[in-house]
């Protein structure tokens, strides 16, 4: 069985399936794309989903063609964070625009917008690269590494 399919028959999405199997969420849609996947990448899948690896078939390439109900099921999943990603756009445009506006009536001489429009930037940045790259600052990976981190001080204390 595919790994896309068995991931959304249980409902998960890509960064679930990683965090799970432990693997990294690039490696989750690389062999999702139709890559290749290493042993050690089957063995973690297998595991995660609690089948044998001899049942993981590697993933049919891409086409264009939405052919399942669990594919429309992703593409309407990412279609609504690509409009969550817009809708977000869009207030940040309107709402900095006129904090420029009340910046510019009330001290001209100062731009005190500039660092709203900043550390908003920021955010709408990583909601770009979280929607349309799949890149997480805080995601599973990051999840993982700190939960270890504190496992390992907890151990050092108990010593």
């Amino acid at each position: 069985m595919s790994i896309r399919k068995l991931r959304l028959e249980r409902g998960w999405s890509q960064d679930q399936l990683a965090h799970i199997s432990g693997l990294n969420i690039r490696t989750i849609q690389r062999l999702e794309s139709g890559q290749p996947a290493g042993l050690e990448s089957q063995n973690a899948l297998a595991s995660a989903f609690g089948v044998p690896r001899n049942q993981l078939h590697p993933e049919a390439p891409m086409t264009s063609e939405i052919t399942t109900p669990s594919d429309q099921q992703a593409a309407i999943f990412q279609l609504k964070r690509i409009k969550r990603f817009y809708a977000h756009l869009i207030r940040y445009v309107a709402v900095i625009s006129l904090l420029l506006v009340i910046n510019l009536l009330t001290v001209p001489h100062y731009l005190w917008v500039k660092w709203a429009a900043f550390g908003w930037g920021l955010g709408l940045l990583f909601h770009g690269l979280k929607t349309f790259v799949g890149i997480e600052i805080f995601g599973a990976d990051w999840e993982k590494r700190k939960l270890e981190k504190l496992l390992q001080k907890k151990r050092e204390a108990n010593s």
